[in-house]
């Protein structure tokens, strides 16, 4: 299928990183404002069969270690086929694209990262038009009722911009569709497997109220994928005996978490961020991450450049957060899940947001209440958590009166229960050297009441002169 491509192809590759150092160009990514990866469902007549074409630059003709916009494009006409496929069918050119030797592709719609290796194209894959020949090859291997396919790639600067436009036209037209819906609504939620290449543990669970973490998937792009594909990597999951209302914990999928991660998780909280919170990949859109100091969350999306109020920019959060684990405190999220009225509504929803980007809080202005849109901290108002906590008081955040109320408690007897004790650490291997032994810990927790961070100086430092 594939000898015509000058490097292997195949799920072996899935999962691959390309670092800078290896890179011969990288296409979209954090630097580049305007990339895309869009399907559109057309008529037979408007789809010339196996068509791919190139609008910009490619590979061979850009300069090494150059950054490069990326839209893709595509085009697919059959009978059976329906506008609802479309969203399903866009995930799976991140699958697709993963099996590329030397291709590098990460996340979806609008936040798409691509790289090509230098030693990839030294093998000759010097053209986008290898990509289109895999995607065009493995989805009509895939999903038989695609009769046509065609392929666009953009690399062009100014020509991407009103396909740009249009491509998030076409997402806020499906995220809107879902909106009506609650989770009440329905009997069966359904399940995403696409990103255990890179997540063995990790499963996304799909509500009507809890969009896929990567953003891309709804409720109804889950049902549709499952119809058409009953045996794919997304499959429906009978909602079972709600165990949970308020943390949102279902009977269904709780088994079907045990069984897709082989028993590495066997609880899931839907709406909470603690305990048993969802899984994460490395595909969400952003990160709700728990800050003690003010017992409260900041929210951070994929591309923030700058450093976040906690001292850690988005890369290193991602780090602790993704590969399936659940971290405490450490939450993979999507622009849409945002918008739900579920949103961590366990923890206190937006009540329990402290800070976030500016740019975010704009765009979520709509949806976050009136009452705290003033009271939640961004990078133009603070710097540090001493600043963030110093802001929350002045503007009388909610979170204040949780401060209040377990000062009362730890101040009125030793017979009142304590604050719980916050998280400090969380990792998978954790060792530990002492007496001339190493412990591991395995899926290490760490909760401390209170940590005391002093510097150490040697014991035989000469005092300066």
């Amino acid at each position: 299928m594939f000898k015509d491509i000058p490097v292997d192809v195949g799920l072996v590759h899935a999962g691959e990183r390309i670092r800078k150092t290896d890179m011969y160009v990288e296409l979209g990514g954090p630097d580049i404002e305007e990339k895309f990866e869009l399907v559109r469902v057309r008529a037979l007549n408007q789809v010339t069969d196996g068509l791919i074409n190139i609008i910009g630059p490619d590979i061979s003709a850009m300069e090494t270690g150059n950054k490069y916009p990326l839209g893709i494009l595509v085009e697919i006409a059959g009978k059976d086929l329906e506008e609802d496929i479309e969203g399903v069918i866009e995930r799976r050119i991140h699958e697709y694209t993963n099996y590329i030797e030397g291709f590098m592709h990460l996340n979806q719609r609008y936040d798409i990262w691509a790289r090509v290796c230098k030693k990839a194209f030294n093998r000759r894959f010097t053209s986008l038009r290898f990509v289109g020949m895999v995607l065009e090859r493995l989805l009509k291997n895939e999903l038989p009722m695609i009769e046509r396919i065609q392929i666009t790639f953009y690399t062009d600067a100014e020509k991407i911009s009103p396909v740009y436009i249009e491509a998030r036209s076409v997402y806020e037209a499906r995220d809107a569709r879902t909106r009506g819906l609650t989770d009440d609504d329905v009997d069966v939620f359904y399940g995403c497997a696409l990103c255990q290449s890179f997540a063995p543990s990790h499963v996304c669970m799909i509500t009507p109220q809890r969009y896929a973490n990567c953003g891309a998937i709804s409720w109804l792009d889950g049902r549709a994928a499952a119809r058409i594909d009953p045996n794919g990597p997304i499959f429906a999951i009978e909602k079972g005996k709600c165990l949970d209302a308020k943390m949102g914990e279902f009977a269904g999928i709780n088994e079907s978490a045990k069984k897709r991660s082989l028993g590495e998780v066997n609880r899931i909280y839907l709406y909470s961020a603690f305990a048993f919170p969802h899984t994460s990949c490395g595909c969400f859109e952003g990160i709700a991450f728990y800050i003690p100091e003010v017992d409260g969350f900041g929210i951070v999306m994929r591309g923030y450049p700058a450093i976040t109020v906690n001292g850690l920019p988005f890369s290193t959060m991602a780090d602790s957060t993704g590969g399936g684990r659940q971290v405490d405190g450490f939450h993979g999220i999507s622009l849409e899940y945002m918008r739900s009225p579920k949103f961590m509504i366990a923890d206190g929803g937006y009540n329990r947001v402290a800070w976030m980007p500016s740019d975010l809080k704009e765009q979520m202005k709509e949806i976050i209440p009136a009452t705290l849109l003033d009271k939640i901290a961004t990078e133009l108002d603070v710097k540090t958590v001493s600043g963030l906590r110093d802001f929350l008081m002045s503007g009388s955040h909610p979170v204040v009166e949780r401060w209040e109320t377990e000062e009362e408690e730890s101040m009125s007897g030793e017979d009142k229960v304590r604050p719980a004790a916050v998280q400090v650490f969380a990792g998978g291997d954790f060792p530990i050297t002492t007496g001339g032994f190493r412990i591991i810990l395995k899926n290490a927790r760490i909760y401390a009441d209170r940590v005391t961070v002093e510097a150490i100086k040697p014991k035989n430092a000469r005092k300066s002169e």
